[in-house]
C-alpha cells in the first residue's frame, strides 16, 4: 500500500487512514476543512473507493449544509472537500446519562430522513460526534440512500437508523428508553435479519481478512 506513504499536503494533518484511503484535516487560508483523498487508496481498491466518495458527495449535496451534518465543499473525484465539524467520536466521550444529547440526536435523525436520506451506517460510534457544547452531530454518509422520505423502502431505511440509534441510548443511557423505543429494539425488519444472514459474514471477512482493519467498526489502522 505505497499510497498510504506518500507525503502529505502543506497544512494538513492525517487524522484517519485505512484501505479507502486518508482523511485529512485541511487549512487554508485560515479556515479548517476535511479532505477524503483517494490518491493513497490501493489500485486495486480505487473504484470501489471512488464509489463510496460519490456516494457521500451526492448525500451531503442533498442535505445542502443542514445543521450538524457536514457541508460538501468540493467533489473532483480524486478527493472530496466537506466542513469540518469540532468533536469526539462517541466512543471517545460517551453520552452517559445524557437524555438531552439523545433526544437531540433523535431530532436531527428526523430531520435527515425528512431530506430524503437515510444513513445506512449508524451502528458506528464513529459516526456520531459529540461536540463541544454536548450536542450530536453525523458524519460519514458513505452508504447513504437517497429518496422518497414517504416511500416504503426509505421508511424501512429510516427505521434501521433509527434502532442504531435506540441502541447507543441503550448501551449509554438505559434507564430513559420509553415503551415505544423498546418495542422498537424488539421488532426485527427482513432487512435487519438479511443483513446477519448474508452480508454480515462477508463484511467481516473483507474487513478483517483482506482489508486487516483493527476493529468491526471501520475505523481502520489510525496513521
Amino acid at each position: 500500500m505505497a499510497g498510504m506513504n506518500r507525503p502529505l499536503p502543506p497544512a494538513a494533518h492525517a487524522l484517519k487512514a485505512d484501505s479507502f484511503g486518508r482523511i485529512l484535516l485541511m487549512e487554508e487560508g485560515g479556515t479548517r476543512f476535511v479532505r477524503r483523498d483517494l490518491g493513497a487508496t490501493p489500485w486495486w481498491l480505487r473504484l470501489p473507493a471512488w464509489w463510496l466518495a460519490r456516494r457521500e458527495a451526492r448525500a451531503l449535496a442533498h442535505l445542502n449544509g443542514m445543521p450538524d451534518t457536514p457541508a460538501l465543499l468540493a467533489w473532483n473525484g480524486r478527493w472530496l472537500d466537506r466542513s469540518f465539524m469540532a468533536g469526539d467520536a462517541m466512543y471517545q466521550r460517551p453520552p452517559r446519562g445524557d437524555v438531552a444529547y439523545f433526544r437531540a440526536a433523535r431530532r436531527l435523525l428526523q430531520r435527515v430522513h425528512r431530506h430524503g436520506i437515510a444513513h445506512n451506517d449508524l451502528a458506528k460510534e464513529a459516526n456520531w460526534l459529540v461536540r463541544e457544547d454536548g450536542s450530536p452531530a453525523l458524519i460519514d454518509f458513505q452508504l447513504a440512500v437517497i429518496g422518497n422520505p414517504r416511500s416504503r423502502w426509505m421508511r424501512l431505511l429510516a427505521r434501521e437508523d433509527l434502532r442504531h440509534l435506540l441502541k447507543h441510548k441503550r448501551m449509554y443511557c438505559r434507564e430513559s428508553l420509553t415503551p415505544v423505543e423498546k418495542r422498537v429494539l424488539k421488532r426485527h425488519s427482513w432487512v435487519r435479519d438479511l443483513w446477519f444472514r448474508t452480508g454480515k459474514p462477508v463484511y467481516r471477512f473483507v474487513t478483517r481478512k483482506i482489508l486487516h482493519w483493527e476493529d468491526n467498526e471501520g475505523q481502520g489502522p489510525k496513521p
